[in-house]
């Protein structure tokens, strides 16, 4: 989920913590639960920080390791062991409870969104996306809004997130028999299809789909009932050649390999050498790819500038390889 949901839903989880009798008779232990859940609803993605580095780095580790089993048991420890050095009169088993609520329900809930995690790693570095949830989901978020307002207004935080929550539990069920639905539609159209990749928009109707076949990709999009199947590829295999195998030992193009499941490949000879563009196939919007992977290389196959990202016009894509190349 987006940093703004993690937030309201790091603050809910310090009202229904209220329940808690521990927690609802210490005024300190009160306080330090609403700073640790707060702080562990939002732990997981400090990686945000690798950012600074480069797309690469920050694409090929966000959510991997700091969504992992062992950060999930982490971070509460260091989250409740700091809150204790500043409120050594809190309740510290209650305090890491409630933390370690905060940072489970980060992990899962973005496990429901196209992107999904590496939650089960080292086990395992597989990418778990049910693509059930959007990024940011306005129903998800308006729901705290309005439980922070009722909140504001008098009524027991407690009951009124406990409430929430159930309707939000019901929420993801009926989302996940939708998601269903929408998977049926689409081998209906394309009957061979081995897998159906959804990436749900802000909209519940409408949804970009991502289908691979034996021999084909499909990019659909699913409008209630409506599906239209915008553009189909032949799926042709990564070639084995000295141009491909150079390029794919570039940073960017292995943290783009690395992250996205289903995409296509195209290369072209250039004024400078040859271009290797990767493109994903699963976020269509307004017939443009946005997420790409580009390597630029000489005649000699020296890798001259690469880029890995998001970006929405071909003019902007050439001047952040343009930048690459003057680093």
């Amino acid at each position: 989920m987006d940093t703004g949901t993690h937030i309201v839903m790091g603050i809910a989880l310090g009202g229904l913590a209220t329940l808690d009798p521990v927690i609802a008779n210490d005024p300190v232990s009160t306080q330090a639960v609403l700073v640790g859940t707060l702080i562990g609803s939002n732990a997981p993605d400090f990686d945000t920080v690798l950012k600074l580095r480069n797309n690469a780095v920050y694409i090929r580790n966000h959510r991997g390791i700091t969504h992992s089993i062992p950060a999930v048991l982490l971070w509460p420890i260091i989250i409740a062991g700091g809150l204790e050095l500043f409120m050594p009169a809190m309740n510290l088993l209650h305090v890491w409870l409630w933390t370690f609520l905060a940072v489970f329900l980060h992990v899962f809930v973005d496990i429901f969104n196209a992107y999904g995690t590496q939650a089960l790693h080292p086990f395992s570095k597989k990418w778990i996306a049910h693509g059930m949830i959007n990024i940011f989901d306005p129903f998800i978020f308006t729901a705290h809004i309005i439980g922070f307002i009722l909140w504001y207004q008098g009524f027991h935080p407690g009951y009124t997130f406990l409430y929430i929550y159930s309707i939000l539990i019901a929420y993801y069920i009926w989302r996940y028999i939708d998601k269903q639905q929408t998977i049926k539609m689409v081998k209906k159209e394309v009957p061979n299809a081995t897998k159906v990749i959804i990436s749900p928009t802000m909209r519940w109707s409408q949804k970009h789909v991502a289908v691979m076949s034996p021999g084909e990709f499909h990019v659909i999009e699913v409008k209630g009932n409506a599906l239209t199947i915008h553009d189909v590829y032949d799926r042709k295999p990564v070639p084995n050649n000295p141009l491909i195998n150079e390029a794919v030992k570039d940073s960017n193009l292995a943290a783009f390999l690395s992250f996205s499941p289903v995409y296509r490949w195209e290369a072209e000879e250039t004024d400078e050498g040859y271009e290797v563009r990767f493109i994903d196939l699963r976020y269509r919007s307004k017939g443009h790819y946005p997420f790409v992977a580009v390597v630029q290389l000489d005649d000699e196959l020296n890798i001259i500038s690469s880029y890995t990202g998001w970006v929405y016009s071909e003019k902007t894509l050439r001047k952040k390889l343009h930048v690459a190349t003057s680093n």
